[in-house]
């Protein structure tokens, strides 16, 4: 079922009496379940596609259509230090006054599935990095919402943390079964998580390719040792590069 679809975006800002083009006309459609990746050039707009989708902002021209709720995870945690991480990943059932038995046992089940339980009584600078982005993923995913949307979630962490966490926080994410959109800058993370990668090109944006991923494996660790996963990285890498 189609979840998410962009038909002829446009989108414009305008600085000190300048029009800034930054999207022009991108289209694509995503299904419920999967998980996209957007990479692109930087400045080519890919974090503004995220705030279409969550409507923080409205296109110049063309039609977004989203279907179901939206929870948006940040680059940084942003979990708030006086807070537990209880505390803390409930906030938004706090602020939505959902203290409902189905809303806090299902808090409970992630918490204790996705290896926070015993630290739910902590603060956030007890926690690791990688522990730190799964609590905001738990938290976001505590309103359950129907379309994920993630902003370079893994960009703040070393490179040998940045696998683990996105190894599991992609096991995460499928277990749930939520309709991801995902911004990276990195490619490799986009190969090794995402079903689909839509590459833009540079500002203003069109969407360039879209590549639907099929490497046997699931995990995505596993998922870099694959020969296909170099085939793909080298396409997605030119296409890239060679505007």
């Amino acid at each position: 079922m189609k979840v998410l679809e962009f038909i002829n975006v446009s989108k414009n800002f305008c600085h000190n009496d300048e029009v800034i083009e930054v999207l022009d006309e991108i289209s694509f459609n995503i299904n419920e379940g999967e998980i996209v990746a957007i990479v692109g050039p930087s400045g080519a707009g890919k974090s503004t596609i995220l705030n279409l989708i969550a409507n923080l902002i409205e296109p110049t021209t063309g039609t977004v259509n989203t279907n179901g709720s939206i929870g948006y995870m940040f680059q940084r945690d942003c979990l708030f230090d006086w807070r537990t991480i209880y505390k803390n990943i409930t906030l938004g059932l706090e602020i939505k006054k959902d203290n409902s038995f189905d809303s806090l046992k299902r808090v409970d089940r992630m918490l204790e599935e996705y290896g926070l339980d015993e630290f739910k009584h902590s603060f956030p600078f007890q926690l690791s990095g990688g522990m730190r982005q799964r609590a905001a993923l738990i938290r976001t995913l505590a309103v359950n919402p129907d379309i994920l949307l993630l902003d370079e979630p893994f960009a703040a962490l070393d490179y040998q943390t940045k696998l683990k966490v996105s190894n599991d926080i992609y096991n995460i994410i499928k277990k749930e079964y939520k309709t991801t959109i995902m911004v990276t800058h990195d490619i490799s993370e986009a190969i090794s998580m995402a079903d689909k990668i839509i590459v833009l090109s540079n500002r203003p944006a069109t969407v360039k390719k879209i590549y639907n991923i099929k490497i046997e494996e699931e995990d995505p660790i596993k998922k870099r040792n694959n020969q296909k996963f170099q085939e793909y990285f080298k396409e997605i890498w030119d296409e890239i590069n060679n505007e």
